[in-house]
């Protein structure tokens, strides 16, 4: 009944599931393990970043097809999803921050993506709400803003159903059986016998790839990001305020929104959470860390924050090197998967066309050579982790 299955209907399953239906339609299907537009994973809030400028060459050859697998999606469904806000990137200069800035501007030069280069006295005259030393400098985005991606799951899997794919909820995987002539699906919602399968299944891609026979380092770290009721709308309002990043030493990375989404701004720090497994839910906020990401906001930007609207958990999956995984797995050219390294939203929708391409053709025209299954930092056991996006171990 079905040639093509999909495991997850998060942002990037859906976006598979989508990109299948345009060329498979009814012979798709998506088996989601909660119910559909559920909040335990990683694709379920209002907001993601989404730039063209990335700190390497690998990603943003990728960045500008995924701002147009977006428009797309958008245009076929009449929805919004990406919004433009500007995005500024901050550093201070001769820190390990301002090196990955520099990476950022040799990999915008490659792909001949628009940026500047802003002191911070220019920084704060663009946009005054910033308070940063005179040793910082800033990189503008002007294409950079926000992702509503739990729109955009949504809209996947409405577009997905209008072409006859089926999309189920409450039909979480307990096995894959790899076989010559296919592969066979175990779930809740039954048995089901493909020709080919793509797993999105986030945090719980590695206990799937077990039953393959095939155990990737994959480090799961639980982290979240907050909505402070901020008393100064109009100041953070994204018409007059953009995303921002902040890049220091060591982990020591702060990101946050304009008011989007809830009456509130977010912002969070990247990498700041604790080991942890997909199994041990639900994951409670830690009210450090809430502080801790306050604390940092106001020095900068004076009035950003408020009392705690909410604080939202979960789980980042990262290989080694934190970069993609976009391949088949090893042994297995019937099965293909993606991990998203925690940072893949903004690229959901490019990497489910990808996904569709080696599910259907069995490779892709998409630079994804960086991603393989067989790199170093999945394959050999000696390779050094290093999980900063743009740090020395992620070499790509």
């Amino acid at each position: 009944m079905y040639r093509y299955a999909v495991i997850g209907g998060g942002g990037i399953g859906s976006a598979a599931a989508y990109w299948l239906s345009r060329r498979a339609g009814a012979e798709v299907l998506c088996l989601e393990q909660w119910e559909l537009g559920h909040g335990l994973g990683a694709s379920e809030d209002h907001s993601r970043i989404i730039r063209l400028g990335y700190h390497s060459r690998a990603y943003t050859a990728l960045t500008p097809s995924a701002y147009a697998a977006w428009r797309e999606v958008e245009a076929e469904s009449g929805v919004p999803l990406v919004h433009v806000t500007g995005m500024v990137n901050i550093a201070r200069r001769g820190s390990e921050g301002a090196e990955i800035l520099d990476g950022y501007t040799v990999a915008m030069d490659d792909a001949g993506i628009g940026y500047e280069r802003l002191d911070a006295a220019e920084l704060m005259r663009r946009w005054p709400q910033f308070r940063v030393p005179d040793d910082h400098e800033a990189l503008y985005q002007p294409d950079g803003g926000i992702l509503d991606i739990r729109k955009a799951g949504a809209v996947h899997v409405a577009l997905a159903r209008s072409r006859g794919a089926t999309v189920l909820g409450g039909a979480g995987v307990t096995a894959i059986e790899s076989r010559g002539d296919g592969v066979r699906l175990v779930s809740a919602a039954g048995e089901f016998d493909v020709e080919q399968v793509v797993i999105c299944a986030g945090a719980w891609t590695r206990g799937l790839l077990h039953g393959l026979g095939v155990d990737w380092p994959i480090r799961l770290t639980q982290e979240q990001v907050t909505y402070y009721a901020t008393p100064n709308l109009a100041a953070f309002a994204p018409d007059r305020f953009p995303i921002w990043l902040w890049h220091g030493d060591g982990d020591e990375e702060y990101y946050g929104f304009p008011v989007f989404g809830e009456v509130a701004t977010k912002a969070a720090q990247d990498l700041g959470g604790p080991e942890a497994r997909a199994e041990e839910r639900p994951w409670r906020p830690d009210p450090e860390r809430v502080r801790r990401v306050a604390e940092f906001a106001e020095a900068i930007l004076p009035g950003y924050t408020g009392p705690e609207l909410s604080t939202r958990c979960c789980l980042y999956d990262m290989p080694p090197d934190r970069d993609f995984v976009v391949d088949h797995v090893p042994g297995h050219p019937r099965v293909s998967v993606c991990i998203g390294a925690g940072h893949a939203a903004k690229f959901a929708g490019l990497l489910g066309r990808i996904l569709s391409e080696l599910a259907i053709d069995g490779a892709t025209e998409f630079p994804i050579e960086a991603f393989r299954a067989d790199r170093p930092a999945l394959a050999d056991p000696g390779y050094t982790p290093g999980y900063r996006l743009g740090g020395v171990a992620a070499a790509t």
